[in-house]
């Protein structure tokens, strides 16, 4: 089943909802902030202000000079905060997975509703009639396969836009793009990733990974997987606890293989990335998913449940190798492969006996965690990954 997930962006919205209870300010500047002889700021402006160069978090006296025939308005969050509820209804009508990320943002996971609403283009439509006709706001809409994909989709088109895209649109539309406009780059790390020479998110995306995480620690490889596109963040409705997450890492290959030692190292290398985030979180899980994608594009996934929760490379990469042998067969190539673990619960320490296989390698593996913190993830390799042809594109 494909994946599809929609980032739901309400448009200019505090502006637009003071526009919906007094009409008379269609087509006008609307300007919410706080007072400017107590150094308020903008906290949004319609798209009618913004042509005067208003932006959110202006110093609100800065906005009054740019705009001085601006309608200038104090916040009601209260009356805020009732609109988004209303969305944020009608949203759930559509899928049980809708995940707020702010009072005027959502996140939907509406994967298999084709039988209900049609393709995913076809559900955004009429998502945003329902948001239209029911509340009187407009949203723009991104759709994609996955969050960060339909983040950025979101704000391609506005505003009311609906706009698809794809994990083969991302060399078109993002590589041209400015490093800064990657969803979750701030300005210090656009910064540090100019001062060596990556402007647009393609030269960050066809940067060495390797050096990345040279440079950046854990996060390097996470930076260079969102600027090819990949994110494996699961929608998780309001209130679903922390334990339902799950912690994964999938990459794709450069060139399609149906080698048998390469495919395993590679689950080798997803199952210690995967276990080190699980230490670092603090959780270990009882859960281990494979997920693979073929060269025809089909992805298939199987899951096998541990009698122990576990954050040891050693017992994932087991697992997910008993779960990948089932479903694999020597002549099928592979384009992608991914490992997760769900299931979590927190990790809590026990104390084990002098000769307790599982807390040896515990200690080791935290020992290692501390050295690739510090000196960079290929620091410290396993032997058996030393032997690989060629890295992984993700």
């Amino acid at each position: 089943m494909a994946r599809w997930i929609l980032h739901v962006d309400m448009d200019a919205f505090f502006a637009s909802v003071e526009k919906v209870l007094d009409p008379a300010l269609t087509g006008r500047p609307v300007i919410v902030c706080g007072p400017a002889e107590a150094r308020g700021v903008v906290s949004a402006a319609s798209y009618e202000a913004r042509r005067y160069g208003v932006r959110s978090a202006m110093p609100t006296a800065r906005a009054k000079r740019l705009c001085p025939e601006g309608v200038f308005l104090p916040a009601r969050h209260a009356v805020y905060h009732q609109f988004s509820e209303r969305v944020l209804a009608v949203l759930r009508r559509f899928t049980p997975l809708v995940e707020p990320s702010s009072i005027d943002e959502a996140y939907l996971d509406v994967s298999g509703c084709e039988g209900l609403f049609g393709d995913p283009l076809t559900l955004g439509r009429i998502l945003k009639a329902a948001v239209r006709d029911e509340t009187g706001l407009t949203c723009s809409v991104g759709v994609a396969p996955n969050r960060l994909l339909a983040k950025m989709a979101s704000g391609l088109e506005k505003p009311d836009g609906l706009t698809l895209l794809r994990l083969e649109d991302v060399p078109r539309v993002l590589w041209p793009k400015p490093v800064d406009d990657l969803h979750g780059i701030g300005g210090r790390t656009a910064a540090r990733l100019r001062a060596i020479g990556l402007v647009t998110i393609g030269d960050l995306a066809r940067y060495p990974v390797g050096l990345l995480v040279r440079e950046f620690g854990v996060g390097g490889r996470r930076l260079h997987e969102a600027a090819n596109g990949q994110d494996d963040t699961p929608v998780l409705p309001a209130g679903q606890e922390a334990e339902s997450r799950s912690v994964s890492h999938e990459t794709t290959f450069a060139r399609d293989t149906d080698d048998p030692d390469r495919l395993e190292r590679t689950l080798l290398d997803l199952a210690d990335r995967v276990a080190r985030r699980l230490r670092s979180q603090g959780h270990r899980g009882r859960t281990v998913t494979v997920k693979i994608r073929r060269s025809d594009f089909t992805t298939a996934t199987r899951s096998t449940t541990l009698s122990h929760p576990t954050d040891l490379a050693e017992d994932i990469y087991a697992a997910a190798r008993r779960a990948f042998r089932v479903f694999w067969r020597p002549s099928v190539k592979v384009r992608l492969l991914g490992v997760a673990v769900s299931n979590l619960e927190r990790d809590e320490e026990t104390p084990g006996t002098l000769f307790d296989p599982a807390a040896k390698l515990r200690r080791v593996s935290r020992a290692v965690d501390r050295i690739r913190d510090r000196y960079g993830e290929r620091s410290v390799t396993r032997a058996r990954l030393l032997d690989g042809e060629e890295e992984p594109e993700g």
